[in-house]
C-alpha cells in the first residue's frame, strides 16, 4: 500500500556524509557506505516520503544511481 511504511535504499553518485545529506532533509536517511564514486543510503518511510526526499536530493543536484524498495519479507 501507499501508506505502509518500508525501508528504501537508494544509490547516489560521489562521496556524502551523513550529516551533510541530512542537514535540511525532510527525512532521516543512513549512510550503509560512501565511497569515491557512490554514496548507499537507507530511509524509511512510505512512498510518498520517499518521493519527498527523492526530490529534495534532485533539488540539491544530486544523481541517483538506483532506488530500490526493501522487501517486507
Amino acid at each position: 500500500m501507499l501508506t505502509d511504511v518500508t525501508s528504501y535504499r537508494i544509490e547516489i553518485k560521489g562521496p556524502f556524509d551523513e550529516a551533510d545529506l541530512n542537514a535540511m532533509s525532510p527525512l532521516r536517511m543512513t549512510v550503509m557506505r560512501s565511497a569515491l564514486e557512490s554514496t548507499l543510503v537507507t530511509a524509511c518511510t512510505d512512498q510518498a516520503g520517499v518521493l519527498g526526499l527523492l526530490r529534495y536530493l534532485n533539488g540539491r543536484g544530486i544523481t541517483f544511481f538506483s532506488v530500490q524498495r526493501q522487501s517486507t519479507s
